[in-house]
């Protein structure tokens, strides 16, 4: 993109030192010696077609939320394969992540994101359109892959066309603030669908957010590129995907085989030899998916951990609540959107001004502070029982909304200002991969625990009962096959089971909302011992929150001097 006269410095003119080199000017990044930045208003409007494609993302997570007791209903599923519905796009999404961020680098990150576009758009039709819940979670699989070439092809080409430290927070802000729109919207266009539509239609939105967004980049998206960027590793992405998806496998699938099945058993422990291999593999690859470099700052590992620990929170409660408005307070899908709208509202206003605050008192009390929040907020979720209202259950949905948006933006930053310009693909992908990794362990986890108890709390009433097996299959299976059976009934026996699966799913979820709890409070304590925090700026504005980051090294185990942060105590 050419830049106009009036805005060119003088021939052989060299910038002051105050110069903002991403004004007015094209930018050479690092790496990308042929690649042109635009200037000025144009790096916002390349903003904006980053997060249209981002929108879609984080739009189909909580869509498909609300939808899942429809999916109980229309396709029979159970909360298993819920389970599934949800975690094979995520065990895809960060399983690839690493290797299409790395092509990115390579290729071009322009021509992966079109690609991505391309290969969620097909998927979400597949998905629209399925028959069953198996075609179902095999085009969620394929939607991962779309998804793996979007999410850090945004992001590392947001690192680059925004190089002050400055402008960089408050691009990243909009991006982490335009998740929080897809979570706010989401829940209600898909409760509005499903009123007027069938389930598949939640799917089918995506695809023309996709084209547009396609037609967009063509012309508003730069390209970018590392030509020293080194080859992509194949045996990594194999066993990631195996490791993580053998281990969601074994958690999801227990409450139903059993803890001691020994397939379930067999199954994680093939995951951790298969997860260990991929450690031991990336430290001894010569073009390892992980830079493990990147690791030796605290500054990066831990606030990556941090923001796995917020997804994971974040994930695994909406999987639950969607169920509870649905199945416990029997409202409609688009009641639902409407009730769960408040959590994203306030992420989507707080994650922005996350990273103002972060410039007045540093990462450390804001990151920690919102995972203390959501703590809060899954422990008064916890005492929700069968009797409850959602009135009740709101101050804890508020809570876990401004918690999330205070930590999440700044984790963002904290991680991609830790990372060399020229390896923005790869950091953003490594940053991408932890939070799909902690919403899919979230939604396994929480899932599994709700699932054991619900089971363990039902399992005793069913059995002094003539129930034919396959019934007593769907009635643990799910508590909306359960309220299935209680309907079909009727009478007082169909009463009395709706009441008693009501009460293990409360139960249930009690529980899981609670481990949550403990989760991430022991997350945030790790934050407050560990995340290096950044000098506030002054009055004077005189100390720069971040520079462009240089290499990690041993000597610089925090990554202070690499990013251009003044060297604080813990």
């Amino acid at each position: 993109m050419g830049v106009p006269a009036a805005h060119r410095p003088p021939r052989g003119a060299s910038p002051g030192p105050d110069a903002d080199p991403g004004a007015g000017t094209v930018v050479p990044t690092a790496g990308t010696p042929t690649a042109g930045y635009p200037a000025g208003a144009g790096r916002w409007l390349t903003l904006t077609v980053l997060c249209v494609s981002v929108l879609i993302i984080s739009l189909d997570n909580t869509v498909l939320n609300v939808a899942l007791p429809t999916l109980v209903r229309d396709l029979h599923a159970s909360s298993s394969q819920l389970q599934w519905v949800v975690d094979a796009y995520a065990v895809v999404f960060a399983g690839l992540l690493l290797v299409i961020g790395s092509l990115g680098d390579r290729l071009g990150r322009k021509w992966v994101f079109l690609a991505g576009l391309g290969v969620f758009a097909t998927g979400s039709a597949a998905s629209a359109f399925s028959g069953s819940t198996d075609a179902l979670i095999a085009s969620r699989a394929f939607m991962g892959i779309g998804a793996a070439a979007i999410m850090p092809s945004t992001l590392s080409i947001l690192t680059n066309v925004f190089t002050r430290p400055d402008q960089r927070a408050r691009a990243i802000g909009i991006w982490s603030g335009t998740t929080g729109l897809g979570v706010a919207l989401g829940p209600i266009l898909g409760g509005w669908l499903l009123a007027h539509f069938w389930w598949g239609s939640v799917f089918l939105i995506n695809v023309p957010i996709a084209a547009v967004g396609g037609v967009a980049a063509l012309w508003l998206v730069p390209n970018s590129k590392n030509p020293a960027s080194k080859r992509s590793d194949p045996l990594g992405a194999v066993l990631s995907i195996a490791g993580m998806g053998l281990l969601l496998w074994g958690i999801i699938e227990a409450p139903g085989r059993s803890w001691s099945s020994p397939l379930v058993i067999g199954a994680i422990v093939a995951a951790i030899i298969l997860l260990a291999a991929f450690v031991l593999w990336e430290q001894r690859c010569t073009h390892p998916m992980i830079e493990v470099s990147f690791f030796r700052s605290r500054r990066f590992s831990v606030a990556m951990a941090a923001m796995a620990m917020v997804i994971f929170a974040l994930m695994g409660g909406l999987f639950l609540l969607t169920q509870y408005l649905q199945f416990s307070l029997s409202y409609s899908p688009f009641q639902t959107g409407l009730r769960i709208a408040p959590i994203a509202a306030v992420l989507l206003v707080v994650a922005p001004l996350s990273t103002v605050v972060d410039g007045w008192v540093g990462s450390k009390p804001v990151v920690a502070g919102g995972m203390a929040m959501i703590a809060t907020g899954l422990v008064l979720l916890a005492r929700t029982t069968v009797h409850g209202t959602y009135d009740q259950a709101l101050p804890g949905f508020f809570l876990l909304g401004i918690g999330t948006g205070f930590a999440f933006a700044p984790s963002t930053e904290a991680v991609m200002g830790s990372l060399p310009l020229e390896r923005a693909g790869v950091g953003s992908a490594i940053n991408s991969a932890a939070l799909q990794t902690g919403g899919a362990l979230g939604v396994g986890v929480l899932g599994s625990l709700l699932n054991t108890r619900y089971q363990s709390h039902l399992a005793p009433t069913l059995a002094h009962a003539a129930i034919p097996p396959s019934v007593r299959d769907v009635i643990l299976g799910s508590v909306g096959g359960a309220l299935a059976v209680a309907q079909h009934a009727g009478g007082t026996l169909g009463a009395e089971l709706a009441s008693v699966a009501r009460q293990s799913f409360m139960s249930g979820m009690d529980l899981a909302m609670l481990v949550g709890a403990l989760v991430v409070a022991a997350a945030g304590v790790v934050v407050l011992v560990l995340l290096p925090n950044r000098r506030p700026v002054g009055p004077d504005g005189g100390a720069s929150l971040e520079g462009p980051a240089g290499p990690v090294g041993p000597d610089d185990p925090d990554g202070s001097r690499a990013s251009g942060v003044p060297t604080t105590a813990p």
